[in-house]
């Protein structure tokens, strides 16, 4: 899956944001289950422990992935439409001149 740069990304760009969430997550969730940890949840009395990573990361982490792989793909259109355009624009300027 290739993720775009975060560096590239403007501040306002909501699927930069998905991406970082993405990419956070899947730190926390290897990081704390890899130590046997749980993930506090401070808005709930009762943190996320074996069950609740495995869900998320069998039923989540996949659907996440699967929106910035979709995202990746629109993405690819629309810059081939663009690279069509504009090569369709130099060669009709060529045939101009």
């Amino acid at each position: 899956m290739a993720f775009h740069s975060l560096i590239s990304a403007s501040p306002g760009d909501p699927i930069a944001l998905v991406e970082s969430c993405y990419r956070a997550v899947e730190w926390l969730l290897s990081s704390h289950f890899a130590r046997g940890l749980l993930l506090p949840r401070p808005w709930i009395d009762h943190p996320y422990g074996e069950e609740e990573i495995t869900r998320l990361e069998e039923e989540v982490m996949p659907v996440i992935a699967s929106f910035l792989a979709r995202i990746d793909e629109i993405d690819q259109a629309l810059e081939a439409e663009q690279e069509a355009l504009i090569e369709a624009i130099q060669a009709s300027s060529s045939q101009l001149c």
